[in-house]
């Protein structure tokens, strides 16, 4: 059930009190840090948050711990990627045309080992707008970020920007665009590129355009220092037409990769295969309705590799809960309200008992109970306000690649 309010000197409790919290069982209960990405304006100019947040997980109760332990004042730090190897955050400054600061950038932060602290290092132009996602090729030199550029002209695009060992970033290096389906009379007469994900050997970035109704896949060759991103062949995926695909994600050994299909609300599973994708089932999210009605958006496999959850925004505000089978089929077993308007992301925390969901549109951060084993979602056990939530990302160490 809901978390009851909590009073002024609960939320007085000091990170050195909340460490000695303990539970049921009377072990220490886990606390797990993590960030959240938020938009500081939205889209239509509202005011929103103040930027990134790092605050504490107590996963011995559910709990978020409402004080945070640090604010990052940057512009619609909408998305994170961690480099825990080196202890930097990255995150895109989604602006654009209407925002305070029109112009897309990426973001570095110093994560101080131990204590967690956040310090600005270094800030790029993405050369593009709304840079809505980003990714790290797997030796460390680059990020991919995906500009969604909303408006038609200059539309979307993917760019390239090296980082160097201790994480500053140097200027983009290579862009790339691609040619709209057109088949959306309004979002899609133009490239939007909405997430690029290297594959899991490292050796091939996928680019989902959601105004192409395509996957890109390109090939990674770092010797190629100036631009070491080249066509693959085949050089894509071909999606429905009017698709719109948003996210790809691969499962935890790489042999199946699931994508969301934000404009036709589908889930499409495709067979990996180094590098190249064979689509294998098509899930229709509104069985037979109206696809305006929804809006997949975030999509991500447990940890386990047995159940793949995704988000379902626009009118229907739930996740959506398949099961992952032997032969890699996808079965719905659950569809679970979101407690909120627009769960734009959510992430399932290390424990594998919680799931934490951002509400974008209604200002929360929701926390439901996750059974690992039947990979269902429980009762509501908290809704933490917050500006606009965009991202949740856990900073789990024993997860860090390579």
């Amino acid at each position: 059930m809901r978390g009851s309010p909590r009073g002024p000197s609960s939320i007085r409790l000091g990170v050195a009190a909340a460490l000695l919290a303990f539970s049921l069982t009377g072990a220490a209960a886990p606390m797990y840090p993590l960030l959240i990405g938020t938009y500081t304006t939205g889209h239509s100019g509202e005011q929103g948050s103040e930027g990134i947040y790092r605050m504490q997980f107590d996963a011995g109760r559910g709990y978020i711990e409402p004080q945070p332990l640090q604010v990052v004042r940057t512009q619609n730090p909408s998305w994170l990627t961690l480099d825990l190897n080196r202890n930097r955050l990255y995150a895109t400054n989604e602006n654009g045309p209407g925002q305070p600061d029109p112009v897309g950038r990426v973001s570095a932060f110093i994560m101080a080992p131990g204590s967690g602290q956040l310090s600005p290092l270094a800030q790029q132009s993405t050369l593009g707008d709304e840079p809505t996602h980003l990714s790290q090729s797997r030796d460390g030199r680059y990020l991919f970020v995906s500009n969604y550029g909303s408006n038609a002209n200059p539309g979307g695009s993917l760019a390239v920007i090296p980082t160097a060992m201790d994480g500053t970033l140097t200027p983009v290096t290579q862009i790339a665009t691609h040619k709209a389906s057109e088949k959306h009379p309004q979002r899609q007469q133009s490239a939007h590129v909405h997430s690029a994900v290297m594959s899991p050997d490292g050796k091939m970035l996928l680019v989902s355009d959601l105004g192409a109704d395509r996957i890109f896949i390109y090939r990674y060759d770092p010797a190629n220092a100036e631009r070491p991103l080249s066509p693959a062949d085949p050089a894509f995926v071909s999606l429905p037409e009017g698709s719109g695909p948003r996210h790809l994600v691969f499962s935890p050994d790489g042999s199946q990769a699931y994508a969301t299909l934000e404009l036709s609300a589908q889930v499409a599973r495709f067979d990996h295969v180094d590098g190249t994708l064979v689509q294998r089932q098509l899930i229709d999210m509104a069985a037979g309705g109206d696809p305006s009605l929804h809006s997949p958006g975030a999509i991500h496999p447990s940890a386990d590799g047995r159940f793949l959850y995704v988000s379902d925004r626009a009118e229907t505000n739930r996740i959506m809960v398949y099961a992952i089978e032997q032969t890699g089929s996808l079965r719905e077993i659950q569809q679970r309200a979101s407690e909120g308007r627009e769960p734009r992301e959510f992430a399932i925390d290390p424990s594998g008992r919680f799931m934490l969901v951002a509400n974008q549109k209604s200002n929360a951060l929701v926390v439901l109970q996750r059974d690992p084993d039947s990979g269902l979602l429980g009762d509501t056990v908290q809704t933490l306000p917050i500006g606009q939530p965009s991202d949740v990302k856990f900073i789990d160490r024993t997860t860090a690649t390579p």
